[in-house]
C-alpha cells in the first residue's frame, strides 16, 4: 500500500512540475511574442520613414522619352541608348535630386522619375537640352561645332569682374583658321549658341536678350583678329546662372534627340496626402483582420496576428534593404498581401480543426493538419507570384512597383506565415497548456467533436452540383447585359488608354475659373467630375512642356490650385494597350503550364475559364458603371488572376486528396463525381468565404480611406474579388465535374494485339 502510495505521489508531483515547466515555457513564449510585436510597431513608422517614396507620396516629376538619333539617317543603336542613360545621369545630378530613378525601357524609351524636386520646369530644361556648344556668325550660319573643345569648362570672370563662363579649346588650328575668316566678314561677329534651333533661333532677331535666360544665346563677340586661345563667354550672367551653364556643358552632349512623350507632375500636397490617407486606411485594415482573426480562431488567431505584424515589418524592411521606390500601388500590395498571408494561416488552421472534430489530440491534429495544407498553400502561393514576375518583367512604372513588393509580399508570406508561425504554434501546442481548451486555442465547441474515421463534412444539405445549371445560366445571363451595355455605350477609358491629358486638382474652389481659363485656351474638355475634395479634367490634346509649365504656373499663380498633371501620348498609349493584351496572355499561360504539371490539364482548363470569368465580368462591371479604366486597372486584373486561382486551387487540391484516399483514384460513375465535388466545397467553403473576407477587408477600407489615385485599382480588386469567390465555387468546380465526366465515360481504345485470345489447341477445343 505504501509503495502505492508513493508512486502516485511521485506520479502527481511529476504531473505538477511538468505542469509548471509547459506554464512557464508558455509564459515566456507569450511575453517573448509580445515584445516582438511591441518592438515592430514602435520601430515601423522610423522604418517607413527611411525608405524611398515615390513621386506619387511626396510629389515630384516623372517623364517618359523617345529616343532618337540626332541624325534621321541614321539607326538609334543600344550603345547611343545607354550613352544617353549616361548623359542624362549625369544632369540629374546638376539638379541635386538624391534617388532618381531613370529605366530604359525596350528598344528606344527612358524613364526618369525625380521624387521630391520642386520645379518640373526647371528639370525638364535641364534633362532635354542636348548642351551643344555650336559657333556661328552673324547669319546663323555654322562655323564650329563643341569638337573643338577640350577639357572642362569654368567659372570664371570677365574683365569687369563679372560672371563669366571659360572654354578650352582643343583644335587650335581650326579655331584659328574659323576666327581669321570672322575677321574679315562685314559683321565681323562670332556668336556662340547652346541648343541652336534652326526654325526658331536667329541672332539678328535675339542679340537684345543675347546672354540672358530667354535666349540659347549665350554670347555674340565681335572678332578684330584671328586667335588659338581659349574662349571666355561673357553674358548677364549671375554667379548661379554661370555655375549652371558650366555643370549642363560639362555634362556632356546628348548623342540623341529627346522627344516628350508622356509626363506627369505631382505636387508635394498631393505626394503627403496620398500617403497619409493609404497609411491610416491600413492601419484601420490590418486592425480589422486582427479582431477578426481573435473572434474566430482565439489564441491561434491572436499567433496569426503577432504573424501579420511581423510580416508587415519584414516586407517594409526588405524594401528598405533592397533600396525600393515605395508608391501608392506598393503600398497597395502591401495591405492586400495582409489577405494573402492570413490565406495560409486559414488553410491550416481549418485543417486542423477538421482532424480535431473526428477526435483526434491536438498534437495529432496540429501535425495532420500543417502537412495536408502545406502543398495548397504553395501551390496558391506559386501561381500568385507567376501573375506578378510576369507585372514585373512586362509592366511599366506603377505596374512594376506593384509587382515587386507583391513579389516581397508572397515571399515573407511563406517564411513568417507558412514555417515561423507554424513552428511558433506548434511549440504552444507541446506545452499541453490547450489540450483540455480546444475552444480557447482554436475556438472549436467541444460538443461538435465526433469520433470519426472519416473527416467529418460540414454543410450536408447544400448541393452544389444539382443547381449548376443555374449558377451558368446566372453568369451568361449577366455577361449578356454587360456586354449589350459595352457595344452600346463603350467603356470609360483613362488617359492611359485614350492618350491626352488628365488634370487633377486638389480643390473644388476656384475650380469654375479654371474650368474657364482652359476653355479660353481652346482645349476640348472630354471629361470633368468635381467634388468637395477634389475635381478630375480630362484634355483631348497632348500638352507639351511649355503647355504644362504654363497650365500649372497659372493654377497656383492666378487659382492657387495645386494640381497633378498626367500627359499621356498616341504612341505610348498603343503601347499600354498592347502591354496590357501581352501581360494578361502570359499569365495565364503560366499559371495554365503551373497547374497542368501540378495536377492535370482539366483542372488547367477548368481554372482559366474561371480567371476569363472574372476578368471579364470586372471589365463589364467597370464598362457599365463607367468606371475609368486606367494603367492601374491592368495590375489590378493581373492581382485578381493571381488570387482568383489561389481559392480555384485550394477547393481542386481537396478534390485532388478526395479522388485519392475516398476513391483510390477510381470513380467509374457520375453519382461518385458528383459526390466528390459537393464534398470538396463543402470542405473549404468557409475557408474560402474566410479567405476573401480577410482580402476584402483592406481593400474596403482603402476605397473608404485611401488615396483617390488607387480607387480604380481597389474597385477593380473588391469586384474582382467577388467574382473570383462565385467562380471558385460554382463555376471551376462544375466545369472540372463536365470534363472529367466526359474522361472517365470516353471509351477505352484497345489495340487488337492487346486483347487476350483464346488458346486453341488441336484435338481440345478446335
Amino acid at each position: 500500500m505504501k509503495k502505492k502510495k508513493t508512486s502516485k505521489i511521485k506520479k502527481t508531483l511529476n504531473n505538477d512540475n511538468h505542469q509548471r515547466q509547459s506554464t512557464i515555457k508558455f509564459t515566456i513564449a507569450t511575453l517573448i511574442v509580445i515584445i516582438i510585436s511591441f518592438v515592430c510597431c514602435y520601430f515601423i513608422s522610423p522604418l517607413i520613414d527611411k525608405i524611398n517614396f515615390g513621386l506619387d507620396l511626396q510629389g515630384g516629376f516623372e517623364v517618359l522619352y523617345e529616343v532618337k538619333p540626332l541624325k534621321e539617317e541614321d539607326t538609334l543603336t543600344q550603345d547611343m541608348l545607354y550613352s544617353t542613360y549616361q548623359a542624362i545621369l549625369k544632369r540629374i545630378d546638376v539638379l541635386g535630386v538624391s534617388e532618381p530613378e531613370i529605366t530604359i525601357e525596350g528598344d528606344d524609351r527612358i524613364r526618369v522619375k525625380l521624387a521630391g524636386i520642386t520645379n518640373a520646369e526647371d528639370a525638364r530644361d535641364t534633362i532635354s537640352s542636348t548642351a551643344v556648344l555650336s559657333f556661328r556668325d552673324y547669319n546663323d550660319n555654322l562655323l564650329m561645332t563643341s569638337d573643338v573643345l577640350g577639357g572642362q569648362a569654368k567659372v570664371t570672370t570677365d574683365e569687369y569682374g563679372r560672371p563669366a563662363v571659360s572654354l578650352k579649346i582643343k583644335d587650335t588650328e581650326t579655331f584659328y583658321e574659323v576666327t581669321k575668316k570672322v575677321k574679315n566678314m562685314t559683321n565681323n561677329i562670332m556668336v556662340i549658341w547652346l541648343d541652336y534651333d534652326e526654325e526658331t533661333d536667329s541672332y539678328q532677331k535675339e542679340k537684345t536678350k543675347c546672354g540672358t535666360s530667354e535666349s540659347h544665346c549665350l554670347s555674340g563677340a565681335t572678332v578684330d583678329r584671328a586667335f588659338a586661345s581659349d574662349v571666355i563667354i561673357q553674358g548677364n550672367f549671375t554667379k548661379e546662372e554661370a555655375t549652371y551653364l558650366v555643370e549642363l556643358i560639362n555634362s556632356g552632349a546628348l548623342p540623341t534627340k529627346l522627344t516628350e512623350i508622356s509626363s506627369r507632375t505631382v505636387e508635394a500636397s498631393f505626394g503627403s496626402d496620398s500617403l497619409n490617407k493609404t497609411l491610416i486606411a491600413g492601419i484601420i485594415g490590418i486592425a480589422l483582420v486582427i479582431i477578426l482573426m481573435t473572434i474566430i480562431y482565439r489564441f491561434s488567431g491572436l499567433i496569426a496576428s503577432f504573424g501579420l505584424i511581423l510580416y508587415t515589418f519584414t516586407s517594409f524592411g526588405i524594401f528598405y534593404l533592397i533600396n525600393g521606390v515605395l508608391t501608392l500601388p506598393g503600398i497597395a500590395a502591401m495591405i492586400l498581401g495582409i489577405g494573402m498571408a492570413v490565406d495560409a494561416n486559414v488553410i491550416s488552421f481549418e485543417r486542423i480543426k477538421e482532424n480535431l472534430l473526428i477526435g483526434k489530440s491536438l498534437k495529432e491534429a496540429y501535425e495532420e493538419g500543417n502537412k495536408s495544407s502545406f502543398t495548397s498553400i504553395i501551390d496558391a502561393n506559386v501561381t500568385t507570384i507567376i501573375a506578378a514576375i510576369i507585372m514585373f518583367i512586362i509592366g511599366e512604372s506603377s505596374v512594376k512597383g506593384f509587382a515587386t513588393m507583391l513579389i516581397i509580399n508572397i515571399i515573407v508570406t511563406v517564411i513568417v506565415m507558412v514555417y515561423l508561425i507554424k513552428y511558433l504554434l506548434k511549440f504552444f501546442v507541446k506545452t499541453g497548456i490547450f489540450d483540455n481548451h480546444l475552444g480557447l486555442f482554436i475556438g472549436l465547441n467541444k460538443k461538435k467533436i465526433k469520433k470519426s474515421k472519416e473527416i467529418i463534412i460540414p454543410y450536408e444539405k447544400l448541393n452544389f452540383v444539382r443547381h449548376k445549371s443555374k449558377f451558368i445560366a446566372i453568369t451568361v445571363i449577366l455577361f449578356i447585359i454587360g456586354i449589350i451595355s459595352f457595344i452600346i455605350t463603350g467603356a470609360n477609358y483613362g488617359v492611359d488608354f485614350s492618350g491626352g491629358t488628365s488634370i487633377t486638382i486638389n480643390s473644388s474652389e476656384n475650380i469654375n475659373e479654371a474650368k474657364q481659363f482652359l476653355e479660353d485656351k481652346n482645349y476640348h474638355i472630354e471629361k470633368y467630375i468635381t467634388n468637395d475634395k477634389e475635381t478630375n479634367i480630362t484634355l483631348s490634346e497632348v500638352l507639351d512642356k511649355d503647355e504644362i509649365n504654363e497650365l500649372t504656373k497659372t493654377l497656383k499663380d492666378d487659382y492657387n490650385l495645386d494640381s497633378n498633371i498626367y500627359v499621356v501620348s498616341k504612341v505610348v498609349k498603343q503601347e499600354l494597350v498592347k502591354n496590357a493584351i501581352k501581360s494578361l496572355l502570359i499569365a495565364s499561360i503560366g499559371i495554365i503550364i503551373y497547374v497542368a504539371i501540378r495536377f492535370r490539364f482539366n483542372y488547367a482548363i477548368s481554372g482559366i475559364i474561371a480567371l476569363i470569368h472574372d476578368v471579364a465580368f470586372t471589365f463589364l462591371f467597370f464598362a457599365i458603371f463607367k468606371i475609368q479604366i486606367n494603367s492601374i486597372f491592368i495590375a489590378g486584373i493581373l492581382t485578381i488572376i493571381g488570387y482568383s486561382i489561389n481559392d480555384t486551387i485550394v477547393t481542386f487540391d481537396i478534390i485532388r486528396e478526395n479522388y485519392k484516399t475516398k476513391y483510390k483514384n477510381n470513380i467509374t460513375n457520375q453519382e461518385d463525381l458528383d459526390n466528390l465535388v459537393n464534398i470538396s466545397i463543402r470542405r473549404t467553403l468557409f475557408r474560402t468565404i474566410l479567405t476573401t473576407l480577410t482580402t476584402i477587408i483592406p481593400v474596403i477600407i482603402l476605397m473608404i480611406f485611401g488615396s483617390r489615385e488607387i480607387l480604380t485599382f481597389n474597385i477593380s480588386l473588391l469586384v474582382g474579388f467577388i467574382a473570383g469567390v462565385y467562380s471558385s465555387i460554382f463555376i471551376s468546380n462544375m466545369i472540372w465535374l463536365s470534363l472529367e465526366k466526359k474522361r472517365i465515360t470516353k471509351p477505352k481504345k484497345q489495340d487488337d494485339d492487346d486483347e487476350i485470345q483464346e488458346l486453341k489447341v488441336r484435338g481440345i477445343n478446335c
